[in-house]
């Protein structure tokens, strides 16, 4: 009888430790996720909430939605094959198809790094009243520093606390103001576009599915060598990487509607548009005291500084890809990758007179380069050639193209309202 009962102890400690095995997986999620609670995230659902209230939370439950997807799908290219998407792109497609497809996510790449430096400086003049460009130097020359002197595990866990920062802070402010919760939950699931709102819906799509994710999170996933050979052990890993994408991609939803909601309840109320993150700050601190104020301006310093880091990890491992080489920083095809989008979005940010605006705009350019990304995604994953037995099916590839069908048209539709 004692050794039934030692065999039982024995079975639940090696099921318990096995329930615990999925938290070796989170980690990659959270980087990705990080990036879509960015500075240029911070302006887009600032303006939606403040201009239009509630109504337009539906675009991030559609955006983390489809985000959700296209981020598994292309975790699950880097667990199978081994290679991240730049890297796929280079090895099995042609020359003419991937190049100019790559060029334009490393100019996504440098958009992207422009509104996370952006957002940094911005943060370092509310507390300190530093100016943007000098914040834009200081924030650019830390970030080098981290990227390259740490590893991907310094950097994952430092990230991991950036982001569990931000969201205390906007639960923090949630608990000082008065939210409609009935009308919330409607605005979640209910489409609505008030007149005037084209360029904010592409920009919260764009600052939500970002081209550059897709690529940071097909290389991370190298970092803790989750592609295997054996069959059972790449249906393991692609259970707990779905796990990883589904927790980090709710958080981030929880955090961008939290903005939202916050300049729904406090802008939109008193009839003031945002149209710079400074004026936030002001803003809040009469409404919200002084403290909210300065934990706004320390979560924007930590958003951007993140951000700012995975942006430039991602522009490391599309360059390098293109060469058909992994990321890795002490890689001279990465380091150029990293610098090139860090050094232009710095010089960029010189030039800048609005620094909200560029934020608005930084994220509508992501938006008009996804579809791209997303096309030569899917028909990777697709491939049979490139994934084998665990090429996409015909429904998930149906998905998938349709997802890429919705961004396109919704592009061309910003095009033709923004002309006309």
């Amino acid at each position: 009888m004692k050794n039934i009962l030692k065999d039982l102890k024995r079975k639940d400690h090696k099921r318990y430790l096995g329930g615990l095995d999925v938290l070796k997986y989170i980690g990659p999620g959270m980087l990705v996720t990080v990036g879509f609670i960015d500075p240029g995230n911070w302006a887009s659902n600032f303006a939606a909430g403040s201009e239009f209230g509630y109504a337009l939370l539906w675009v991030v439950t559609l955006s983390t939605i489809m985000l959700i997807i296209l981020q598994h799908n292309v975790a699950h290219l880097g667990i199978v094959t081994g290679l991240c998407l730049s890297e796929a792109a280079t090895k099995y497609t042609p020359a003419w198809v991937s190049k100019p497809i790559l060029a334009t996510a490393v100019l996504a790449s440098i958009s992207t790094s422009l509104a996370e430096i952006l957002g940094g400086a911005i943060a370092l003049q509310m507390l300190f009243g530093i100016p943007i460009p000098w914040g834009a130097v200081l924030t650019t020359v830390f970030v080098l520093l981290m990227l390259f002197t740490n590893s991907y595990k310094k950097i994952e866990r430092a990230i991991i606390a950036f982001v569990s920062i931000i969201g205390l802070s906007f639960i923090y402010e949630l608990f000082l103001v008065k939210i409609d919760w009935t009308l919330a939950a409607a605005s979640w699931v209910t489409p609505s576009l008030p007149q005037g709102s084209m360029l904010i819906v592409m920009s919260v799509l764009g600052a939500v599915v970002m081209p550059h994710n897709l690529f940071l999170h097909s290389e991370v996933i190298q970092s803790h060598e989750y592609n295997k050979q054996d069959d059972a052990s790449i249906r393991r890993v692609l259970k707990y990487e779905l796990f990883d994408t589904l927790f980090s991609m709710l958080v981030g939803w929880a955090i961008n509607s939290a903005m939202i909601l916050l300049a729904a309840s406090t802008f939109f109320q008193a009839g003031v548009p945002v149209d710079e993150l400074q004026q936030a700050k002001s803003l809040l601190e009469p409404l919200l005291g002084s403290n909210a104020a300065v934990i706004f301006a320390l979560a924007l310093l930590m958003a951007g500084i993140s951000s700012t880091i995975t942006s430039g990890m991602a522009a490391g491992s599309i360059f390098a890809g293109m060469f058909g080489e992994s990321y890795h920083i002490k890689d001279s095809h990465s380091q150029v990758g990293v610098v090139l989008s860090l050094g232009v979005a710095l010089l960029l940010i010189f030039f800048i007179g609005d620094p909200f605006k560029g934020l608005l705009i930084s994220q509508m350019v992501l938006s008009l380069q996804l579809p791209f990304t997303v096309f030569l995604q899917v028909g990777l994953t697709s491939s049979r050639r490139v994934m084998g037995p665990y090429a996409n099916s015909r429904w998930s590839s149906g998905v998938l193209y349709f997802i890429a069908s919705v961004v396109t048209v919704l592009n061309i539709w910003l095009i033709v309202s923004e002309l006309l």
